[in-house]
C-alpha cells in the first residue's frame, strides 16, 4: 500500500486559479485525487482545470468573501476527504499607513473567507469523518517578519492560531488540522513584490534563504503529505518550509 496515493480521495483547493493553489490542485491530481477547485477568476481557473490530471474534477467559480457564493460552493460539494485553503493577498504597506480598509480587505480574503468557509462546510457535514484533512497556507513570516508586512502576517497568525484550535475540536471526528508556513516562493505574488517594491528587494529575500527561493511544487508536496495517509497521526502542527 502507498501511503502517498490521495486515489479515491476527493479535494477541495480554494484559490485555485494561480500560485500554490493552482499547484496543489494539479498536484494532487497527478496523486490521484479527484479535485473540486475554485476561485474568482473564471479565466484563470479553466486553465488549472484544464492542467489536472484524470478525470470526474469539478470547477466552481465563487468568491468567497460573499456569502451567497460560499452557500453555492457549498452545495455543490460532495462529502471531502481533503481541504487546502489556498486563498490569501499580500497587501504591504508600511504600519503608518495602514487603515481599516486595508484591515477589512486583508482579514477578508485571508482570514474571514477560510474560516467562514470551514464553518458552512462543518455545518453541512461535508468533512468525511475518520478519512479527512484539512490544510491551511500560511507563511514562514510569522516566525520571521519583514517591514511592510504586518497585516498579511497578522492575518496569517491568526490563522494559524484558529487552526490549532480547529484542530482540538475536530480530532473526536477523526479530522486533521494543519498548516504549511512557507518562505518565499516564485509566484505571482513575488513578482508583485518586485513591482510594488523592487527587484533588489525580492533578490534581497532571496540571499536570505540559504536554498534560494521556492518553487510552488515544493510547497505542494508538502501539501500532499498532509492530504495522504502518511500523515494520519499528524494534527495541530504548522510546517515551516523555508528553503533554510
Amino acid at each position: 500500500m502507498n501511503a502517498f496515493d490521495l486515489t479515491g480521495k476527493t479535494i477541495l483547493v480554494t484559490g485555485a486559479s494561480s500560485g500554490l493553489g493552482r499547484q496543489t490542485a494539479i498536484t494532487a491530481s497527478e496523486y490521484g485525487a479527484k479535485m473540486v477547485i475554485t476561485g474568482r477568476d473564471a479565466t484563470r481557473l479553466e486553465a488549472t482545470y484544464a492542467q489536472l490530471k484524470g478525470e470526474g474534477h469539478l470547477m466552481v467559480l465563487a468568491d468567497l468573501t460573499l456569502e451567497e457564493d460560499v452557500a453555492k460552493l457549498v452545495a455543490a460539494l460532495p462529502v471531502l476527504n481533503g481541504v487546502v485553503h489556498s486563498t490569501g493577498i499580500s497587501d504591504l504597506s508600511p504600519a503608518r499607513f495602514i487603515n481599516s480598509e486595508s484591515i477589512a480587505k486583508t482579514f477578508s480574503i485571508s482570514f474571514d473567507a477560510p474560516v467562514l468557509l470551514t464553518a458552512a462546510l462543518l455545518g453541512k457535514k461535508k468533512l468525511q469523518k475518520n478519512k479527512c484533512s484539512v490544510v491551511f497556507i500560511s507563511t514562514i513570516s510569522i516566525r520571521y517578519p519583514f517591514v511592510g508586512g504586518s497585516m498579511y502576517i497578522a492575518a496569517r497568525a491568526a490563522l494559524e492560531a484558529y487552526a490549532r484550535v480547529l484542530a482540538l475540536e475536530l480530532a473526536p471526528k477523526g479530522i486533521r488540522v494543519n498548516c504549511v508556513a512557507p518562505a518565499f516562493v516564485r509566484t505571482p505574488m513575488l513578482d508583485q513584490t518586485a513591482t510594488k517594491y523592487s527587484q533588489q528587494a525580492v533578490d534581497q529575500i532571496e540571499n536570505r534563504q540559504i536554498l534560494g527561493l521556492g518553487d510552488p511544487e515544493d510547497v505542494a508536496n508538502s501539501i500532499i503529505f498532509y492530504l495522504t495517509d502518511a500523515s494520519k497521526w499528524v494534527s495541530a502542527t504548522s510546517l515551516i518550509l523555508g528553503g533554510g
